[in-house]
């Protein structure tokens, strides 16, 4: 039987890797380690009874003295390690961002190397890492291009993925860094790309309210967008689907002009009989969409089988249904 830690599981895309997780028989325990002890987001896909194989435990990653005592006592066969501070938190505090980020990454590998049992370590990268698309000629982007993050986030991500070869390097347990770009759907609530899921809420929303709620986009440009339960899925097959090796990888995704994305919130809106609650658009100061897009999924696909690809269309029409359904039992605040 397997036990997993998750770092971050409590986040938008770790209680979604729960989730995914969950149906998987094999999987004895989760136990996700948290700083903020906030259920909420698990509730979110598992309804308010939480699955009775997770387990919680109060662990901040960049407390080293925690993170020895507490991983040991877990003895995972399995970690996925997505806690972090994302793009906002690290361009404002670029130094707790680096504390978190990358000696958080490094303090858990460190302790992770002396687990007697563990299977699989993954580590939660992204498409930050890249430079910016001009740099890069082809019509898609492969996970072997040179790499220039923009911004703090993207080079402490690369930081963490050097960390996690040189992990693999001195363990030979199958590590894997899966790079992604744009999360939207049910939990983005945080971070530089949420957005076209703010877009997406303001029209839910809207539409119980009877009134539109305008929103603005505050970037534009081409952007690769990923569906949450998709992201999910990817995490939990690349933890526990046979694997060997180290490898990066690219998850499977679609990239659109934001344009192009609101004016499929707005037809998945129609057909909902919304049309005159979409009022989003994009903001006249608009910036465009600092990270790379076009990332090339071949070699994800080629390693791991079955990992879905929402259509963005279903992808938003399930976000919108989600977003009403909270509105409706008052768990959608205003945007």
């Amino acid at each position: 039987m397997k036990r997993i830690l998750i770092t971050g599981g409590t986040g938008c895309i770790g209680s979604v890797t729960v989730y995914r997780l969950l149906q998987y028989r094999e999987i004895e325990k989760i136990v996700v380690a948290t700083r903020s002890g906030d259920v909420k987001p698990l509730q979110l896909w598992q309804g308010e009874n939480i699955d009775p194989r997770i387990e919680f435990v109060t662990m901040d990653v960049s407390d080293y003295e925690t993170v020895k005592k507490s991983v040991p006592e877990i003895n995972p066969t399995h970690i996925i390690h997505l806690g972090g501070f994302q793009s906002p938190d690290c361009s404002a505090f670029h130094l707790k961002g680096m504390e978190i980020n990358v000696g958080g990454t490094m303090a858990l590998m460190d302790i992770a190397e002396t687990l007697p049992n563990l299977e699989r370590f993954v580590f939660a990268s992204s498409g930050a890492v890249y430079g910016k698309r001009a740099q890069y000629p082809d019509a898609v982007i492969k996970e072997d291009v040179r790499l220039t993050p923009p911004n703090h986030y993207g080079i402490w991500k690369l930081a963490g993925e050097h960390l996690a070869r040189f992990f693999h390097d001195n363990t030979h347990i199958p590590t894997v860094c899966l790079r992604l770009n744009t999360t939207y759907g049910p939990g983005r609530d945080k971070g530089m790309t949420s957005a076209p899921t703010a877009a997406m809420k303001a029209v839910a929303l809207g539409s119980f309210e009877q009134k539109a709620i305008p929103f603005a986009m505050p970037y534009q440009g081409r952007e690769n967008y990923h569906y949450v339960e998709d992201v999910g899925a990817h995490f939990a097959a690349c933890t526990m689907e046979p694997f060997e090796g180290y490898g990066e990888f690219n998850i499977k995704g679609k990239t659109i002009e934001v344009k192009e994305f609101l004016q499929t919130v707005r037809q998945e809106a129609a057909k909902l009989g919304w049309e005159k609650y979409a009022d989003i658009s994009i903001a006249g100061d608009a910036k465009p969409n600092m990270f790379s897009h076009d990332l090339c999924h071949d070699r994800i696909d080629a390693t791991f089988d079955s990992l879905p690809l929402t259509g963005i269309d279903e992808g938003v029409k399930q976000s919108l249904l989600f977003f009403r359904r909270m509105a409706e039992e008052g768990t959608l605040k205003h945007i």
